[in-house]
Order: structure tokens, then C-alpha cells, then sequence
């Protein structure tokens, strides 16, 4: 009897402490949810770019530190890529925003009627060369990208071949077979080479210089890297790129110098803009407002040589400083209108040597 008592008791002291424990352990489940950040269910935020890998997660890790209630999911390609890929999709537009593509996309798409216009928090601190000229903006500029030739000394001398001091050098019969140049519908650097010839020489002088240098082009390739990375690794001795590429390429130790054609440099801008579409608008424009900060030209400033954000630059290595002062005449405009016939004539003279896709 006094053995079952005491079984009861226990059995009844285990219940209670054990619904106690019960209790305790709802409570603190109530308590955690209740304190959790209401960022626990990020925003996705749907954002189309042709930003070098090399940058993205900076930018992507420097926005959500600042904003931890949005995630931004990339697609990235090269600038023509994702230019086709935005107008193809006009009629159900998929991306919030664009950010990294050319503004002589960003001017195309504008014209489409595509595009928020915006004027992001601190526009004022920003250069405004380099921004949409429209009040409020379609684009803002993150940065200047422009054309440099990446010329390998060490392989050109094997094949006795001069360094170019000019455009009008790449057309000379001595580099045939020796050159790569971006394909400029897939590329922004390969589009804005050719704009620039075109708008800088006259049309019908531009497209007979490009006669010429398709006779030394060995291969059109679908990026703007490419030509100076081929260069790097000694496939190619000249590769038409951009200075970002060519500053990583010669900093990596390749036996690559940089040059910049006395003629001029084409030229492009690297920006943002907001899908007039995104159902996503306050983040969006947050997400704007991160890309025209000091805090990310400061990211920006870490590869290019001219930035939106006046006084956050670095020298970089190989970069003249006179560098901004050889950006050619460029009415990006005029390249987003013609584009389409631009890169038809294109293709049509010289699609027999672009890489395989």
C-alpha cells in the first residue's frame, strides 16, 4: 500500500514536471518567434546584370547588410545577352531591376517605354555626366567603362610584331590572323567599339576601317574579357577589351601591356535602373538608392578607373592618369537608336568568324 502510494506520487510529480518543462519549452518556442526579425522571410529581389563576376557578391553582401529583408537573386550575362533577353520578355517583363548593363541598353530600353524613372537618395553627390540627363533619371551610372588593347609582349615578339599605338595600327596587314575583338551583339565592349568607329570616323569611313580589321581578326568572341584573358595566356597576342579586364589580366603577373589608341577610347556606362513593371517598387528603389551610395562606388572604385561618385577613386595599375581626358566623343542616344541597324550590317559583313555560341 505504502509502496503504490508512493508510485502515485511519483508518477503524478513526473506528469506535473513534465508539462512544466512542456510549458517552459511552448513559451520559449512563443518567445523566439515572437522576437525573430521580421527580415526572417527576405524579399526577393529579381535583378538582371552584366557586372564582372568578380564584383557581384561585393555588391550583393554590401546592399543585404544594409537592407537584411531583401535578397538579391542575380542573372547575369553579358551585356547584348541580357539586352535581347530584357526585350524579349517586354511583353511580361520577369526582372524588379537592372543594374551593371550598358547605359546604351538602359537608353534603348527607355525608349521602349521599359524603365521607372527614379532619382535615387544622394543623386546629387553623384557626377551627373554620367547619368541619365532626364530629371528624374531612367539610369544612373555606377561607372565609365572604356576600349583598351591588351597586347602581349611576350608572344608578339616571337611573331615580330610591333606594339599598336593606334587604332588605324590594328588595320595594318602585319597583325593578320593575330587579333580578338568581343562580338558586339553579345557584348557592351564589342558595341561600344564599334559605335565608336562609326560615330568618330564618319559611317562610311568606320565601316571601312572595320573591313580592314576584319582581316586581322581571328575570332569575335561573346565577351568583353575574353580577348584580354586570351591575350594573357598567350592564345591570342592582341585582344580588344576594357580596362577593368586588362587592369585584373596585368595584375595577375601576364606579360600584357595596356594600350590606350592615341585616337581616342569608346566609350560606356555601367548603371541602374528600375523595371517600370516590378511589383516589387519600395524595394527596388531601396535597392537603387544602395547603388548610388558612397559606400558602393567605393566598390565600384576598387576596378574602375571613373566612377559616379566624385573622390572615391584609386590609381590603378597600368591606367593613365590622363585616362578620362581620352574618352572620344560618345552620344549614347544615337547608339541605342541604331543599334539595331548597326548590328545587322554587322553581321552581315563579319558573322563568318564569330565564335560558336
Amino acid at each position: 500500500m505504502t509502496i503504490h502510494s508512493s508510485a502515485r506520487r511519483l508518477t503524478r510529480a513526473l506528469r506535473s514536471s513534465l508539462c512544466i518543462a512542456a510549458t517552459g519549452l511552448a513559451a520559449v518556442g512563443i518567445a523566439a518567434l515572437s522576437s525573430a526579425p521580421a527580415w526572417a522571410q527576405r524579399t526577393p529581389l529579381l535583378v538582371y546584370t552584366a557586372l564582372e563576376t568578380d564584383a557581384m557578391k561585393l555588391y550583393k553582401d554590401g546592399f543585404e547588410k544594409a537592407n537584411p529583408d531583401i535578397e538579391v537573386k542575380w542573372v547575369r550575362d553579358s551585356t547584348g545577352i541580357v539586352t535581347a533577353k530584357l526585350l524579349a520578355e517586354k511583353a511580361n517583363p520577369q526582372a524588379d531591376v537592372v543594374a551593371g548593363l550598358a547605359a546604351s541598353s538602359l537608353a534603348l530600353l527607355a525608349q521602349e517605354g521599359m524603365l521607372q524613372a527614379y532619382e535615387p537618395k544622394g543623386f546629387g553627390a553623384l557626377n551627373p555626366a554620367y547619368s541619365d540627363s532626364a530629371r528624374p533619371p531612367s539610369w544612373v551610372g555606377m561607372d565609365v567603362w572604356a576600349a583598351t588593347i591588351c597586347f602581349n609582349r611576350v608572344e608578339a615578339k616571337k611573331l615580330g610584331l610591333p606594339k599598336p599605338e593606334s587604332w588605324q595600327d590594328l588595320a595594318k596587314p602585319v597583325y593578320k590572323g593575330t587579333i580578338t575583338m568581343p562580338h558586339p551583339a553579345s557584348s557592351g565592349t564589342g558595341y561600344l567599339d564599334v559605335s565608336y568607329w562609326l560615330q568618330n570616323m564618319g559611317e562610311a569611313e568606320g565601316w571601312k576601317y572595320m573591313d580592314a580589321l576584319h582581316q586581322n581578326v581571328a575570332q569575335y568572341v561573346h565577351s568583353g574579357s575574353k580577348p584580354c584573358k586570351q591575350a594573357g595566356a598567350g592564345e591570342f597576342p592582341i585582344g580588344i577589351s576594357f580596362e577593368f579586364r586588362a587592369h585584373q589580366v596585368k595584375k595577375s603577373g601576364a606579360p600584357v601591356d595596356l594600350v590606350f589608341p592615341k585616337e581616342g577610347l569608346g566609350w560606356d556606362i555601367e548603371a541602374t535602373s528600375i523595371m517600370k513593371t516590378s511589383k516589387k517598387m519600395e524595394q527596388a528603389r531601396r535597392f537603387a538608392d544602395w547603388m548610388a551610395s558612397k559606400e558602393a562606388n567605393q566598390i565600384t572604385a576598387n576596378w574602375w578607373a571613373v566612377v559616379a561618385y566624385p573622390g572615391v577613386t584609386s590609381k590603378l595599375e597600368g591606367i593613365p592618369d590622363n585616362y578620362e581626358k581620352m574618352l572620344a566623343k560618345n552620344d549614347l542616344n544615337w547608339a541605342a537608336k541604331n543599334r539595331e541597324r548597326i548590328l545587322a550590317e554587322w553581321s552581315k559583313r563579319y558573322e563568318g568568324k564569330a565564335e560558336p555560341k
